[in-house]
């Protein structure tokens, strides 16, 4: 072949003009992107079991995940890590060319599957399914320069007002909050549960009974006196 050309230098210079040209003419028809997407599609699903250890979590948490993730389609891999506060995270990556959102839908109904199984204290919080990358893109920090609200205060306000909003900008796959709202914490004494003869779940019981929300209805509502044309509606200062 290389002699062919040798001989032939005329035809040679013919056949790479016309390459030149097709290529000249192929340039506008390629694809740009200005942020290609390099890097596999992957889907994050986020567990809490309160109080369990890791290895808890591993054996009825995580292993029944995994089991289902084996038969998704386009899944290349998926790492599983758990810690000592309760919480375990399953990232599945995804072949390059997969669209997230159709993998994502693909995840959750695996879970429907195996979420029956799961303990109640992981139902009762849900299975956290996002499609996102683990790697962090930005870090926002929220202080407050007069000093008249706390960290609590500030973490509140956070969860209640801006998490949501960041959530809904297009492109933001996922948003981790390194905080919490404002709650309640019960301390137990156990001598003194023992000594009544109550257990956790009657203490539990009694709390949630004591929090039932209330609906306080209206003024003037149906069924309503002849002649009445003004109705006014109730509020309640808390539970």
């Amino acid at each position: 072949m290389p002699q062919f050309f040798i001989q032939r230098p005329v035809f040679a210079w013919v056949v790479a003009l016309f390459i030149i040209l097709l290529g000249v003419i192929a340039i506008p028809q390629l694809p740009v992107a200005h942020y290609p997407s390099v890097a596999p599609p992957s889907v994050t699903i986020t567990a809490t079991y309160p109080g369990a250890t890791p290895q808890t979590m591993n054996d009825a948490v995580l292993s029944l995940i995994e089991r289902e993730l084996s038969s998704v389609k386009n899944l290349l891999y998926f790492e599983s890590s758990a810690d000592a506060s309760g919480s375990a995270s399953v990232i599945a990556t995804f072949k390059p060319g997969t669209n997230p959102e159709l993998a994502q839908v693909d995840v959750q109904n695996r879970l429907k599957a195996v979420e029956p199984r799961l303990p109640q204290a992981v139902r009762q919080d849900g299975l956290s399914v996002e499609s996102a990358s683990s790697s962090f893109l930005m870090i926002v920090g929220l202080n407050s320069e007069d000093g008249r609200f706390d960290e609590i205060a500030l973490n509140d306000y956070m969860a209640r007002n801006i998490v949501e909003e960041l959530r809904r900008i297009d492109g933001v796959g996922r948003v981790q909050l390194f905080g919490a709202e404002q709650a309640m914490r019960i301390w137990i004494e156990p001598e003194k549960l023992i000594a009544f003869g109550l257990s956790v779940n009657d203490l539990s019981t009694a709390i949630t009974e004591q929090n039932a929300p209330i609906v306080p209805g209206s003024i003037g509502a149906s069924p309503a006196l002849p002649g009445q044309k003004v109705s006014s509606l109730l509020t309640a200062q808390g539970s």
